[in-house]
């Protein structure tokens, strides 16, 4: 049997690396095991102006280096590939790397989420340069300018709303002629001056690429087959996220999302012992900030678990006078 650590992380972005940095300053070891696509969703996003200490703004990827090495700074270890199997069945628990076995006391799940794309090679390229997945991180720079969205359900038209408190016209393109979202949230668009809805469209691509930034968009009507270009200065898109949860829905307790299910205020599973921190687990935020404070939470709940478990185990041993 290999070492025991006292926590793997499963990993690496805000909630990972936070919980890194966390358990590495209690002395417990943690081995992070932060996958090929290390930093997460920020390592396509530019320009971040919202988190706390970074006075003058951060590109995402410099920001998740930054995290990662004050977390090596005290001691995490890294492993930068990505796991392939679990067993949360009984303690160690065992995290599988291809044939590598790690084994652990604690577990902290820091997967993450990732945005659906429209999957266009245009879309691709201008990560960053004009394309979001992000009003709350983004609509900042988009004051007085033209913006298109994409896609129909709740999330699409509260991103579409919330980016004309900045941007001067918000095109909403919605493939049907009909929304999924609820009524109240189609009424506030449709009763919004600053949103045009254009519908029974779909983007076919996004222009800009030569000029290396977002221009506009090419549209094409799936009723008439007609394709236009709406010209805009920035594209979002809202198509909804999916959880990083694969490997735990047959093990930890999930909602019909995917999404970990956590127990009250608490990162805690329905597995003693595992902990799931950051988007995997927030289908509401999905914020840098947010997604590092419940890695704190992640890491100091593992902590108290893993004294408990130690207090237990002296007390059991300690014979009675």
């Amino acid at each position: 049997m290999s070492d025991v650590r006292d926590v793997i992380i499963i990993g690496g972005g805000p909630a990972g690396y936070t919980a890194a940095l966390y358990t590495a300053r209690a002395n417990l070891r943690p081995l992070v095991i932060e996958g090929f696509n290390w930093g997460g969703q920020l390592m396509i996003t530019s320009d971040v102006e919202n988190y706390p200490g970074y006075a003058d703004g951060v590109l995402g990827p410099a920001m998740m280096q930054d995290f990662r090495r004050q977390a090596e700074r005290f001691g995490a270890e890294f492993v930068t590939d990505d796991v392939t199997r679990v067993d949360l069945s009984k303690r160690p628990f065992r995290v599988y790397v291809g044939n590598d076995e790690h084994l652990a006391e604690t577990v902290i799940v820091a997967t993450g989420a990732t945005a659906r794309q429209l999957g266009l090679e245009s879309e691709r390229v201008l990560q960053g340069r004009g394309v979001s997945y992000c009003a709350t991180c983004d609509a900042f720079f988009y004051r007085d300018k033209v913006v298109v969205v994409a896609g129909g359900g709740d999330s699409a038209l509260e991103e579409a709303s919330f980016i004309t408190k900045f941007a001067s016209k918000v095109y909403l393109v919605h493939r049907r002629d009909e929304f999924r979202a609820s009524p109240i949230m189609v009424d506030r668009a449709r009763t919004n001056e600053k949103i045009e809805l254009v519908l029974n469209s779909v983007v076919e691509e996004v222009l800009g690429v030569e000029e290396n930034k977002v221009t506009g968009v090419r549209l094409r009507n799936v009723a008439t087959g007609e394709t236009s270009e709406l010209a805009a200065d920035g594209f979002f898109v809202a198509i909804g996220h999916d959880p990083t949860t694969a490997l735990f829905v047959d093990q930890l307790d999930h909602d019909e999302n995917g999404y970990l299910v956590t127990r009250g205020k608490s990162t805690e599973t329905n597995i003693p012992g595992v902990f799931a921190a950051g988007d995997v687990q927030d289908h509401v935020y999905r914020q840098a900030v947010t997604a590092a404070g419940s890695g704190c939470a992640a890491a100091l709940d593992a902590e108290r678990f893993l004294a408990a478990e130690r207090h237990k185990a002296v007390a059991a041993t300690t014979p009675r006078s």
